[in-house]
């Protein structure tokens, strides 16, 4: 009884008292849901490298968090190739000394029927969403089991992991490509007894320009353009803003959480019926605008 008691009484520690004085790397780093968890991550007093191939937005970027007394160190880095992912651990261990987190977030988008995706696409999503996932882990890993002492890596999937859409096919491939390369991550490590939390995010809407930037050309179909426009209506009108999405996603970390998934009012009355259909065997019914 005692022992319940005691635990009962555990407090759950703040993703403040978790992550201060901490390193983080973070790809992606330099707009949507990856500045966002930059940005919170500098306010929890970790210190930052951040990540992207965009050079002039990651340095305005970085000189931004540094203004507010982060200390932050900017690396351009192309996620899919692996020298570069590596050159970019190197830089972080050399400037720090360690990584306690490593945030896996870059990604692209690509929207339309999946068999006029031109092939170049396709394979830049899959290069990006999910090997630059493989190559972040292939150069921390290693270095995090070496060194022994509490580590985190968190990979960002979506909502589009769980739940396939029409005219995202490449994005719904890699996310569920995410959660399956998590898990695997996760099972790994308890092979291991090895102290590194692995947790996957899943989030829902998010204000971000990710859809503005997958718009079709004028010469697409106009259903996908219209699919298009109501995703990003419904970030606009709905979507956490990036920061907000961040503080979510840093105290469920610092719980300890595999499932990271800041919006449950998003995913949970659509997964419920899809899990439902898959143990049901009935064939899946095209579902849109609600």
């Amino acid at each position: 009884m005692s022992d319940q008691n005691t635990a009962a009484q555990t407090p759950v520690p703040t993703a403040a008292e978790v992550f201060a004085g901490r390193t983080a790397v973070i790809t992606g780093a330099s707009s949507g849901i990856g500045a966002g968890l930059a940005r919170h991550a500098a306010s929890l007093g970790m210190k930052l490298v951040l990540a992207d191939i965009a050079a002039d937005r990651l340095a305005a970027f970085a000189e931004e968090l540094r203004a507010t007394g982060a200390e932050a160190e900017a690396v351009v880095t192309d996620v899919s190739d692996p020298a570069s992912v590596e050159a970019l651990a190197d830089t972080a261990y050399t400037r720090f000394g360690s990584v306690d987190l490593l945030v896996n977030n870059a990604g692209i988008m690509a929207m339309g029927y999946s068999w006029e995706i031109p092939a170049a696409r396709w394979d830049a999503m899959l290069r990006i969403n999910i090997g630059g996932y493989v190559n972040g882990i292939r150069a921390f890993v290693p270095r995090m089991l070496e060194r022994g002492e509490k580590a985190w890596i968190v990979n960002v999937s979506s909502v589009g992991g769980l739940l396939p859409s029409p005219l995202m096919a490449p994005y719904s491939v890699t996310k569920f490509g995410t959660l399956a390369l998590s898990e695997s991550l996760h099972y790994e490590m308890q092979m291991k007894g090895a102290p590194i939390q692995v947790s996957v995010v899943t989030p829902g809407s998010v204000k971000s320009e990710i859809f503005k930037a997958a718009r079709p050309g004028e010469s697409e179909p106009p259903e996908i353009a219209a699919f298009n426009e109501q995703l990003q209506q419904l970030a606009d009108e709905h979507g956490l803003t990036p920061e907000e999405h961040a503080e979510r996603v840093f105290e469920m970390v610092a719980e300890g959480k595999y499932w990271a998934i800041p919006q449950p009012e998003q995913l949970f009355p659509a997964l419920q019926p899809r899990t439902d259909m898959i143990l049901a065997q009935e064939n899946p019914q095209l579902r849109l605008g609600g």
